[in-house]
């Protein structure tokens, strides 16, 4: 997702954005909605797909593998839908930022943002109109296939630009009295596909501060790709049980890119095309439900878009798993995920971008969310990022990657259970205030930077409310 404009100092849009949001959540409530271009299709309250949005349930799994087009037939509206993150935000990090981090506009410390603004066509491809378009038999077909698109303005840059994209067409059926989904997507995020929180794409946190510093390291697939690509791939899920994934990315080209709003300025390429793979086991138990499973990428990367010196070879392999536990009143998630990257940097090392040719890169992190009458959550994650030592490759005073600590969150979802106000029915918002504590950042507990600037001086508080109608 794109980050963040600072509304600067002019603390009045501070003032009257929360006065604003106050006035609303107080407000009479309507008739309980999911996402809204989702809820408008389907009339099902927003708690039924997600617990905290954007995390999913068993059904709001359902309804992304079925490829977005379950319909109530009850609108005559085009799947549109608005998101604002950060209305506004609060950035404090721990230690004021050196000045040459801080982006044009901004202060070293305490900023205040409007983090994005996002534009979704989401829900069935032709909407409602699918019957007015062609014959009962064609409109049927039509019907089966779904999109979710996001373009979103980026703050920080003051740009437009395409986010994630995704267009899948499913059908479900039985064979010899088995349950099968079988599906089809193209898009431009790899695991931006999967059903689970645990994988890259849709992994916790939903939201964190775009003015805060983060660490420099991590697997390709950990978003390393997104918006540079386009993949296409086949999926099926049999018997609600045994779920198989297989599909392949190629590089966007640049002026395509260019012309969608990245900044390709020294980006690394895909060669070819590197395949991705998805398997996964999730078995329903009552209220409980656990899933566990693997997937990797191999590509081989154009560093800079160099191709005079050959290729880089990187392989991603990941491991993951989720627990949940939905009673109504109650709602708890656990979310494992370990992806490891064996990278073989032989162009890179030519260009005087490594020490090593080979090498080895992962992260880890395990997340429990626990969230009370769909209206009061906790999130509370620990990441790891470790890998080979490479001072040059990662440019840090130690030479190793690693960063690890604490996520810690409270949210409040006042619209979640009884809906919005009654004259804006299809509305969420979530409130957040999310603590990351650094126990290790780029490689050093402390002088990660040479000057005397420990890790807990990254730790960050962040505070936004992220709204979406």
């Amino acid at each position: 997702m794109r980050r963040a404009r600072r509304v600067g100092q002019f603390g009045w849009v501070w003032a009257i954005s929360t006065l604003g949001l106050v006035l609303l959540v107080t407000l009479p409530p309507g008739g309980a909605q999911a996402v809204p271009s989702f809820a408008r299709q389907t009339a099902l309250p927003c708690n039924v797909c997600h617990t905290e949005f954007p995390q999913l349930t068993p059904f709001g799994r359902q309804f992304k593998l079925n490829g977005y087009t379950l319909s109530a037939n009850m609108t005559e509206l085009p799947p549109f839908a608005v998101m604002v993150e950060g209305l506004p935000g609060f950035t404090h990090t721990q230690k004021a930022q050196p000045e040459a981090d801080i982006p044009p506009g901004f202060h070293e410390n305490n900023n205040v943002s409007v983090d994005q603004l996002s534009l979704f066509y989401a829900g069935r491809l032709f909407g409602p109109y699918a019957d007015k378009l062609a014959s009962e038999n064609v409109s049927n077909v039509l019907d089966k296939i779904g999109i979710f698109a996001q373009g979103t303005w980026d703050g920080v840059a003051g740009t437009w630009a395409w986010d994630n994209m995704e267009l899948r067409v499913a059908n479900a059926t039985t064979v010899e009295d088995t349950p099968v989904v079988v599906g089809a997507y193209l898009n431009n995020n790899p695991t931006l596909q999967d059903l689970w929180n645990t994988t890259p794409a849709w992994g916790f946190p939903f939201a964190s501060s775009p003015l805060a510093p983060t660490p420099g390291a991590s697997p390709l697939l950990a978003g390393g790709l997104a918006q540079q690509v386009v993949g296409l791939g086949a999926y099926t899920m049999v018997d609600d049980l045994v779920y198989v994934d297989a599909g392949a990315y190629h590089q966007v080209a640049a002026g395509t890119q260019e012309a969608f709003g990245n900044d390709i300025a020294g980006q690394s390429k895909i060669e070819d095309f590197a395949p991705y793979w998805r398997l996964a086991l999730e078995k329903s138990f009552g209220e409980h439900t656990v899933e566990i499973g693997t997937y990797g990428m191999q590509s081989r990367v154009l560093p800079s878009g160099v191709r005079d010196v050959g290729h880089d070879t990187i392989y991603n392999q990941g491991v993951d798993s989720q627990y949940q536990f939905l009673n109504g009143e109650h709602n708890f998630t656990l979310l494992v995920n370990w992806l490891n990257q064996n990278q073989q940097l032989h162009a890179t090392q030519l260009l005087g971008g490594a020490l090593h040719q080979h090498g080895r890169l992962w992260s880890a992190s395990c997340t429990g969310s626990y969230l009370y009458e769909h209206k009061y959550g906790l999130d509370v994650q620990f990441f790891d990022t470790q890998g080979s030592r490479d001072a040059v490759l990662y440019g840090t005073r130690t030479g190793r990657p690693g960063s690890a600590g604490w996520i810690f969150q409270l949210n409040w979802l006042p619209w979640n259970a009884a809906g919005g106000p009654s004259f804006w029915p299809y509305s969420n918002v979530k409130f957040s205030l999310q603590y990351t504590l650094y126990t290790s950042f780029d490689g050093s507990t402390s002088n990660f930077d040479g000057n005397g600037r420990d890790a807990h001086d990254n730790n960050t508080l962040f505070l936004e409310a992220w709204l979406a109608f």
